[in-house]
């Protein structure tokens, strides 16, 4: 039952809130203990949240999961775990996740509420509603990056916020390619609302984001806001990464039947691995100088 009930919090799936250090990256906190440790705590809890999340659309699917040939070996569907203990567990857990969120700070608290409502109502209806899903989905990253900035003082900008929104629809409009091509005729009866796409459609949504995503990016490493704010203009020097990242990411959906899980592919597909954290290291040697200490 313990393997089960934290099986059903998918914690294969808590790199999705990486996303909540971006404010102390980019809000140049990186090197204050207090301010690492809160944003840890933040991770911490966003981890819970998602997982309560996980365990409330599990149930509300478990019908239709048992017809996936992955999500069929999820707790819940499998019948390993009883659905009233994992709503049971889930409540709990929510409570306290909630307590933990408010005693950080009442703007991360609220912040931490509103994303559990929204997507839980995702898990109960926005999910079935064409469009209005992967929306929903996008804005789940966005209100985790705001939490994140939130938790450790800083304000979050807004061409961040924007490029998190744009990434997440990235992410959330080729997973529905992915399932919709690689569940063939099972598609709809595993997810209904993927009648209403199509493989072309999809390609479409895709092009106009991925396109949104690097030129709000490279924008964003010329602002004269964000040039004033870390002092150095070098950071179109880390464009090269997110277009390698994007294109790798989009080849493997189309030649390689991948990115149906998106917490997968950067665990399991080294090129993409390597280059986050190529990106992730260019970034902070760019905002905080070398060596760390002598900046900052």
């Amino acid at each position: 039952m313990a393997r089960s009930l934290v099986a059903a919090l998918r914690p294969r799936q808590w790199t999705k809130n990486l996303i909540v250090f971006a404010g102390l990256i980019f809000g140049e906190r990186l090197l204050d203990p207090a301010a690492v440790t809160d944003a840890v705590a933040a991770f911490a809890i966003f981890c819970l949240l998602s997982g309560v999340v996980y365990v409330v659309n599990d149930v509300r699917d478990r019908d239709a999961d048992r017809l996936h040939p992955v999500k069929s070996r999820r707790p819940i569907a499998a019948g390993d775990l009883p659905v009233g203990s994992a709503l049971l567990f889930a409540l709990v857990v929510a409570a306290l996740a909630l307590a933990f969120a408010f005693r950080l700070s009442i703007g991360f608290g609220a912040l931490a509420a509103t994303y559990l409502v929204l997507l839980t109502l995702y898990s109960l209806w926005f999910k079935h509603i064409v469009i209005l899903d992967v929306l929903t989905l996008a804005m789940g990253f966005v209100l985790r990056a705001w939490g994140g900035a939130e938790a450790v003082g800083v304000d979050m900008s807004h061409w961040l916020l924007l490029l998190t929104l744009l990434g997440a629809l990235f992410l959330a409009l080729s997973k529905r390619r992915a399932e919709l091509v690689g569940l063939a005729d099972d598609a709809t009866r595993h997810r209904p609302t993927l009648a209403e796409y199509s493989p072309q459609l999809l390609d479409q949504m895709v092009s106009v984001v991925t396109a949104s995503t690097l030129v709000a990016y490279a924008l964003y490493t010329i602002d004269p806001e964000t040039v004033a704010r870390f002092g150095t203009d070098r950071l179109t020097w880390t464009l090269p990464f997110p277009l390698y990242g994007i294109f790798r990411y989009l080849y493997l959906v189309h030649r390689r039947d991948g990115g149906g899980n998106p917490s997968e592919v950067l665990m399991t597909d080294r090129p993409i691995l390597i280059c986050v954290l190529l990106w992730s290291a260019a970034v902070v040697l760019l905002v905080y100088g070398w060596p760390f200490a002598a900046g900052r």
